[in-house]
């Protein structure tokens, strides 16, 4: 049987990003100010007996008040929206990211660095849209995520 085991401080639950979604239906772009409070987290996740995938935990941060982020099929704004997230939701990260980027191997660097390292990049989410236990992977534009 399949068992998560959290490693770190901080459990992850489901979710994942893309763009902004402004009220009426327009995509649009936000800032998100560097932030340092806070710290990488790594769940471990058992497929099997003998293999085992890590997660870096990262959040949504900084999406006006009102809007949600949208989490792509695939690294593009174009791309089709799979789901929206709000701030503060936490989102399991594959750690690929666009441009050869792992968020794995930069986990130990400052959370500003980190944010700055993935601001214009998109990064693998895995995450259950529908809510159903069926998770998929998309993607996360890193503008809009922190590590957690």
């Amino acid at each position: 049987m399949n068992t998560p085991v959290r490693v770190g401080s901080r459990a992850v639950t489901g979710g994942g990003v893309g763009s902004v979604r402004r009220p009426g239906g327009k995509d649009d772009d936000c800032s998100i100010s560097d932030r340092c409070d806070f710290r990488p987290s790594l769940t471990l996740v058992f497929a099997g007996q003998s293999h085992a995938t890590v997660f870096a935990a990262w959040q949504v941060a900084n999406v006006p008040f009102g809007d949600t982020l949208n989490v792509r099929k695939y690294p593009s704004g174009t791309s089709q929206k799979q789901a929206a997230y709000p701030n503060g939701t936490v989102l399991q990260m594959t750690g690929r990211c666009t441009g050869g980027v792992n968020l794995l191997d930069i986990a130990n660097q400052p959370a500003w660095k980190q944010h700055q390292t993935v601001r214009y990049r998109w990064c693998e989410v895995w995450h259950d849209p529908a809510k159903n236990g069926a998770f998929v992977t998309g993607w996360a534009y890193g503008k809009y995520i922190t590590p957690y």
